[in-house]
């Protein structure tokens, strides 16, 4: 049976991150994609220059009207900018039990800030618990829990420990921003810790690989029903695009993974 996986997130008007990256990502890993809107960007591979969230009453009719039709066997969420919207998309899937993969976005590659501060709170008090999985990269890491970014794996696995206090099933800790030849991610759950390493691709093309992970990761969660296999798939999928990334020529900054790699080798 071929998975319904809905993606609640920012529009990505250049087609590598956000809504766009969701749809290509769960569509590429064998998933059947839906998407709410919950706030339109204005951006390219050089960076976002502005963004406008979605009115918080009109994501909850989003989000009903595809609860009312449709199974959903999977939920990732993605960018949602504000306080408002982060509760209205909590009350909205309070009696959905679709597991939830929240990727906490909070600022994009260039810097450009796309939480509300004000929202980090609700993010962790109203989302966090309900996740199934949560896919922070390490600044956003740091930024959940109010501390300095993490600079080694020692320190990447205690801030995992202490995001998974906060309420998730379990912890996909993200370690692209350590400055070596590997990039490493930290699979941590209450029973189960397991390094997923990978050799760093030498290319700028990476806009837009969070969201690719995690609506991979959202996919084979459905399709498998267990976090650490579908971890791993998702790690797989993504390292694969990016490898293939250079051979897409899209904008003059970072672009995007090719999210459609095994069509083409």
């Amino acid at each position: 049976m071929i998975p319904n996986i809905l993606s609640i997130a920012g529009s990505d008007p250049s087609g590598g991150a956000g809504i766009q990256a969701d749809i290509k990502a769960i569509s590429a890993n064998g998933g059947y994609a839906m998407a709410v809107i919950a706030a339109m960007t204005a951006q390219s591979t050089k960076g976002v220059t502005g963004w406008v969230p979605t009115e918080p009453d009109f994501i909850k009719a989003q989000i009903a009207a595809i609860l009312d039709d449709i199974r959903v066997d999977a939920i990732k969420i993605g960018m949602l900018g504000t306080s408002a919207i982060v509760e209205a998309v909590a009350d909205a899937l309070k009696d959905c039990d679709a597991p939830i993969v929240l990727d906490t976005v909070m600022v994009a590659k260039g810097g450009d800030r796309l939480l509300h501060e004000d929202a980090v709170n609700a993010l962790r008090e109203r989302l966090m618990p309900r996740a199934r999985i949560i896919t922070p990269n390490l600044p956003e890491a740091a930024d959940l829990l109010g501390e300095i970014e993490a600079t080694t794996p020692d320190e990447m696995e205690r801030q995992a420990r202490a995001l998974l206090a906060l309420g998730p099933k379990a912890v996909f800790l993200k370690g692209g921003h350590l400055s070596d030849d590997e990039s490493p991610d930290l699979f941590l759950s209450e029973d189960q810790m397991e390094w997923l390493p990978s050799l760093r691709v030498a290319t700028k093309n990476t806009h837009g690989t969070g969201c690719t992970l995690s609506s991979a990761l959202a996919t084979h969660l459905a399709l498998t029903r267990v976090d650490l296999a579908a971890a791993k798939a998702a790690k797989i999928y993504i390292s694969k695009a990016i490898a293939a990334a250079d051979g897409l020529d899209v904008g003059h900054g970072h672009g995007p993974t090719d999210h459609f790699f095994a069509m083409r080798h």
